[in-house]
């Protein structure tokens, strides 16, 4: 029997949930959400500019965070994994880059899409010139400040990895996640987002524009998406009777999870549910089951 740890928070203000609460667990690419929002948050207070090409690079900030500047992924590279399941430690960044690029791109920025981790660790990297902070500062100041949320941190050390929920956790290293991998537990993943959408992170105006979806098609087997797409940080369409959900998935060695808005439930919520295993349709339909109760 699977074993869900989940958190719930509705739009009338209740709150509930299963398993542990206290226990941390790592985001994975959930990650991408607080990167996006840090991003955006720069770009309302004049410090960065989403649309402007990167010096030395044809694609943008926003390109990048939409996953639509034509870079390819090193989730292709069979050494990666290979090194991940040895227990070696993660490539520098000049040589994990030199690999995923060594055919090049696979299409000019802003004429197609394509998931790229990689291209969250470049839009990491021009946040923090750009504010001249740390993306961990960032996501501090940003976002947990703002929200009051106490367990997020990001892990960079085996060490740190060692504390997490997740049967992987002491034989990891973060470092192989790129773009990073914050941490932390379960309610704070759910109030996070539930924070974004209730406004308190950026203004309206920035929302809709991290909600302008790359419409990506339907149903995904094996997973509740009847209907997919990504926006900036997000991914958006349709998980069966739930209807509209927006967050992020996100899954890594043992471990998998699925934080996500539903704003067409009759009390709008918002679930964040983590399990064991490596197939990230098990928590997002969970979270529709959870959704679907209300």
């Amino acid at each position: 029997m699977t074993t869900f740890h989940s958190y719930c928070l509705s739009a009338s203000g209740e709150e509930w949930g299963q398993g542990s609460e206290s226990a941390l667990f790592p985001y994975w690419s959930f990650t991408k959400t607080a990167i996006a929002i840090c991003a955006l948050k720069l770009s309302e207070n004049g410090l960065l500019n989403l649309d402007s090409t990167l010096d030395g690079e044809p694609f943008t900030l926003r390109q990048l965070l939409a996953h639509t500047a034509g870079l390819p992924d090193y989730g292709i590279l069979k050494s990666y994994h290979e090194a991940v399941a040895a227990g070696e430690a993660p490539w520098s960044r000049d040589d994990l880059l030199s690999a995923v690029m060594a055919k090049g791109t696979l299409f000019n920025p802003g004429e197609g899409w394509a998931y790229s981790n990689v291209g969250y660790m470049l839009a990491r990297e021009h946040i923090e010139a750009a504010s001249g902070l740390s993306f961990s500062r960032l996501t501090d100041e940003i976002i947990c400040q703002p929200l009051g949320l106490k367990s997020i941190a990001l892990a960079t050390t085996p060490e740190q990895f060692s504390r997490l929920h997740c049967e992987a956790a002491g034989h990891y290293h973060p470092g192989w996640v790129y773009h990073g991998c914050l941490t932390g537990n379960v309610p704070d993943a759910a109030k996070l987002l539930q924070g974004l959408f209730s406004g308190r992170l950026i203004g309206a105006e920035t929302l809709a524009q991290m909600q302008v979806r790359y419409p990506l098609g339907g149903a995904i087997e094996g997973r509740p998406w009847t209907e997919c797409g990504y926006g900036i940080g997000l991914m958006m369409g349709a998980m069966a009777q739930a209807g509209r959900a927006v967050g992020h998935s996100g899954g890594g060695p043992s471990c998998v999870n699925a934080v996500y808005h539903f704003p067409d439930v009759k009390d709008p919520l918002t679930v964040a549910c983590f399990t064991a295993g490596s197939h990230e349709g098990v928590p997002e339909a969970e979270a529709v089951r959870l959704a679907g109760e209300r």
